[in-house]
C-alpha cells in the first residue's frame, strides 16, 4: 500500500496547491493514515475506496481517459504523419565520425566567422606597424577662373593733404592707356594730379585665367610614446582571436561528436523500438483471436495492449529524438537544407581514459587556447593602457615640404566712368610662376585634457581585472568539466559492465522462459514481461555505451591540440595522442 499513500500525498498537494492562491491556507491535515497491519477486510476496502476517489479527482484535472467497451479489440493508433515524414530515409545522407568533423571544419559558419575576424585583426596589425615609417603626401589642384571688377569712389580723395600728386591740379601731361593700346589725355581736369579721384569715379575690367599648384609633404615621428603599444596590443589582440579560434575547434568537435553519439542512440533505439511494437502488433492479433476464442481471458488482452501502448510511447518519443538529433547534426555541419545526415558508423567503445585525473588536470591547464585567449586579452588590454598613457606624453615630429604653382590671368573689357577711379597698373595677360619648400621640427605635448587621458586609463585597467577574475572562472571551469566528465567516464564504464552482465542474464531468463512457455509451464504474460526485461537491459547497455563515448569526447575536448593558424589543416583526432603535440 505505499505506492498508492504516495499518490495519495502527490494529488493532496496538487489540490492543495491549487486552492491555496487568493484564499487562507487551511491548518495542515495528516495525509498519510497510519499502515494497515492486520485490522479486517472492511479497513482494506476503505482504503481501496479512498484510492479511488483520489483518482478520479486526478482524471477530472487531467481529463478522463476513453472510456473501454467490452468489444473494443484495444487496436493501437497510427504513428503520427509528421514523426514519419521526419524520421523517412529520403535525402539521407549516410557519414561517418571523421567524415562529419571534416564537413564541420570546413562549413561551420561559427568557425568561417572566426577565420575572418582573425585575417581582418592581421590587416589591423600591418596597418599598426605602418606607423613606424614616414607618410608622403602629395597634393595637387588647378583650377579655371573668371571674375568682374568695378571700383567706385563716391568721394574726392583731394582733403587729406597728401600733396600735389592728389590735387585736382598738378601734371598737364598725364595720359591714359586705352585698350587699342594708344594714349589719350585724360577727360576730366588737365590739371589734375595723377592719383587724385574725383568723386564718383569708377573703374570696371574683367579678368580670367587659369591656376594650378602641387607640393609634396613628408612627415615622420621621431617620438611617439604610444607607437609600440599600439602595436603590440593588435598583435596581442590577434593571439587572442587565434587562441579562441583554437578553442572553437575543441568546442566544435565535442558538439559533433555528442551529436553524432547521440544520433548514433536514437537511431538504434528507434529500430529496436520499430521492432518491439512490430512485434507487440503480432502478439496483440494472436491475444485478441485466443480472447474471442475465449481461450484467454479480457485481462491478458490488456495486460498485451497496455504492452504496446507503452512500447509504442517509447517509440514516437525515440521518433521525436532522432530528428531532432539529425536537424542538430545538420546544423553544427551546415549541410544543405534538402540534406539529412545520418549516421553510418558502428556503435563502437571509445577505449579508457589513458591518464590519471590528476595528470588530466596538468595536461588541461599547460597551453590551454581558451586560459590562453584571456591571458592574449589581459596583454592587449595592458599595452592599451600604455598606448592611451602615452597621449599626455610629448610627440616629436620631421616634416618637411616642397611645392611649385603657375598661373596665367588676362584683364580686359576696361572702362571708366565719373572721371576715372584707381589707376592702378594693368596688365594685360599676367604669367606667373612660384615654388618654396620647408624643413622643420613639431613637438605636440598635451598638458592638460581633464581628466579624459586617465580616466580612460583607469577604464582599462578595470578591464583587465575583470578579464583576470574571468581567468580565473575559466579556469575553474575546466577543473569542473574536466572531474565531471572524468567520473562520468569511470561511472559509464563501470555501468557498461553491469549492463553487459544484466544482459546476459536477460537473455538466459528469456531463454528459459520461452522454453517454459513451449512446455505449457508459464503464461504468455510472463513471456512477455522476461522479454522487456531483455529490451530495457539492451537498451541500457546502449546507453552505457554512448555514455563512455561521449564521457570520452568531453575529456578529449580539453586537451585536443588544435591549431591556431586557420591556414592550418584542422586534424580529426578520435583518441587522445600518446605524445602531444603543440599546436
Amino acid at each position: 500500500m505505499r505506492g498508492p499513500w504516495r499518490l495519495a500525498l502527490i494529488t493532496a498537494a496538487t489540490l492543495a496547491g491549487s486552492a491555496s492562491h487568493g484564499q487562507p491556507i487551511p491548518q495542515p491535515q495528516p495525509l498519510i493514515a497510519p499502515l494497515n497491519e492486520g485490522g479486517t477486510p472492511k479497513q482494506l476496502e476503505r482504503s481501496w475506496q479512498r484510492l479511488n476517489g483520489q483518482m478520479d479527482a486526478l482524471d477530472q484535472m487531467l481529463g478522463p481517459a476513453p472510456a473501454l467497451d467490452f468489444t473494443d479489440d484495444l487496436r493501437s493508433e497510427p504513428l503520427p504523419e509528421a514523426l514519419l515524414k521526419a524520421n523517412s530515409q529520403d535525402n539521407t545522407q549516410a557519414m561517418g565520425l571523421n567524415e562529419a568533423l571534416t564537413l564541420a571544419f570546413r562549413n561551420n559558419p561559427n568557425l568561417a566567422m572566426q577565420r575572418l575576424a582573425i585575417a581582418a585583426q592581421g590587416a589591423r596589425v600591418a596597418s599598426a606597424s605602418g606607423l613606424y615609417w614616414p607618410t608622403l603626401r602629395v597634393v595637387a589642384a588647378g583650377e579655371g577662373f573668371q571674375s568682374n571688377a568695378t571700383m567706385r569712389s563716391p568721394y574726392a580723395n583731394d582733403g587729406y593733404g597728401l600733396g600735389p600728386a592728389f590735387n585736382p591740379g598738378g601734371d598737364d601731361n598725364t595720359f591714359l592707356i586705352t585698350t587699342n593700346g594708344s594714349t589719350k589725355p585724360k577727360d576730366f581736369q588737365s590739371n589734375s594730379g595723377p592719383f587724385y579721384i574725383p568723386a564718383g569715379g569708377a573703374f570696371s575690367s574683367v579678368s580670367n585665367g587659369l591656376v594650378g599648384d602641387i607640393s609634396l609633404r613628408i612627415d615622420y615621428d621621431l617620438l611617439d610614446f604610444g607607437r609600440t603599444p599600439t602595436v603590440r596590443a593588435a598583435r596581442a589582440h590577434l593571439d587572442q582571436l587565434e587562441n579562441s579560434y583554437a578553442n572553437a575547434l575543441r568546442v566544435l568537435q565535442l558538439d559533433v561528436s555528442e551529436a553524432y553519439f547521440r544520433l548514433q542512440r536514437d537511431e538504434q533505439l528507434a529500430r529496436i523500438y520499430d521492432a518491439m511494437v512490430r512485434t507487440d502488433l503480432v502478439v496483440l492479433d494472436d491475444t485478441l483471436g485466443l480472447k474471442q476464442a475465449g481461450i484467454v481471458p479480457r485481462v491478458d488482452l490488456l495486460r498485451r495492449s497496455a504492452m504496446l501502448a507503452r512500447n509504442q510511447e517509447k517509440l514516437i518519443q525515440t521518433l521525436a529524438d532522432r530528428a531532432v538529433a539529425r536537424r542538430r547534426l545538420w546544423m553544427l555541419l551546415n549541410l544543405p537544407a534538402t540534406v539529412t545526415p545520418s549516421a553510418s558508423d558502428p556503435i563502437n567503445l571509445s577505449p579508457r581514459w589513458p591518464l590519471t585525473l590528476e595528470d588530466s588536470l596538468l595536461a588541461a591547464y599547460r597551453d590551454n587556447p581558451e586560459l590562453e585567449a584571456i591571458t592574449a586579452t589581459r596583454r592587449a588590454l595592458a599595452l592599451q593602457k600604455d598606448a592611451t598613457a602615452a597621449a599626455l606624453l610629448p610627440r616629436l615630429r620631421l616634416f618637411a615640404a616642397a611645392g611649385a604653382a603657375a598661373s596665367v590671368e588676362r584683364t580686359f573689357n576696361l572702362a571708366l566712368s565719373g572721371g576715372g577711379c584707381c589707376g592702378s597698373t594693368v596688365v594685360p595677360l599676367a604669367q606667373s610662376t612660384s615654388n618654396d619648400w620647408s624643413l622643420g621640427l613639431s613637438l605636440d605635448w598635451l598638458v592638460f585634457d581633464a581628466g579624459t587621458t586617465s580616466n580612460a586609463v583607469e577604464a582599462l585597467k578595470q578591464d583587465d581585472d575583470a578579464a583576470a577574475q574571468h581567468y580565473i572562472n575559466q579556469r575553474n571551469g575546466i577543473r569542473l568539466r574536466l572531474e565531471q566528465a572524468f567520473f562520468n567516464h569511470e561511472a559509464s564504464l563501470a555501468k557498461l559492465l553491469s549492463a553487459r552482465r544484466a544482459l546476459g542474464a536477460s537473455k538466459e531468463a528469456f531463454r528459459d522462459a520461452s522454453l517454459r512457455y513451449q512446455t505449457g509451464l508459464t503464461n504468455e504474460v510472463e513471456l512477455s514481461i522476461t522479454q522487456e526485461q531483455l529490451v530495457d537491459a539492451l537498451v541500457r547497455r546502449l546507453i552505457a555505451n554512448i555514455d563512455v563515448n561521449i564521457t570520452y569526447a568531453q575529456l578529449l575536448r580539453e586537451l585536443l591540440p588544435m591549431p591556431r593558424d586557420p591556414s592550418k589543416p584542422v586534424p580529426t583526432r578520435l583518441t587522445l595522442p600518446t605524445e602531444p603535440q603543440k599546436p
